[in-house]
């Protein structure tokens, strides 16, 4: 079982800060989902997600 990435994963991955990653996440399509009140990312779809911005 994968473990899903929080914000702060997301954010430390991306290089990028917790209030960007807020500010952006629906613009940016970054590929989030709500578990109850919390966003929660699977790293696999936000690899897939990275790859895709190169391809732009």
């Amino acid at each position: 079982m994968t473990k899903l990435m929080t914000v702060d994963d997301v954010a430390a991955y991306l290089n990028k800060p917790k209030k960007w990653v807020y500010g952006n996440w629906k613009a940016e399509q970054i590929p989030f989902r709500k578990v109850g009140q919390s966003l929660r990312c699977r790293p696999a779809d936000l690899d897939r997600w990275l790859d895709a911005q190169g391809a732009e």
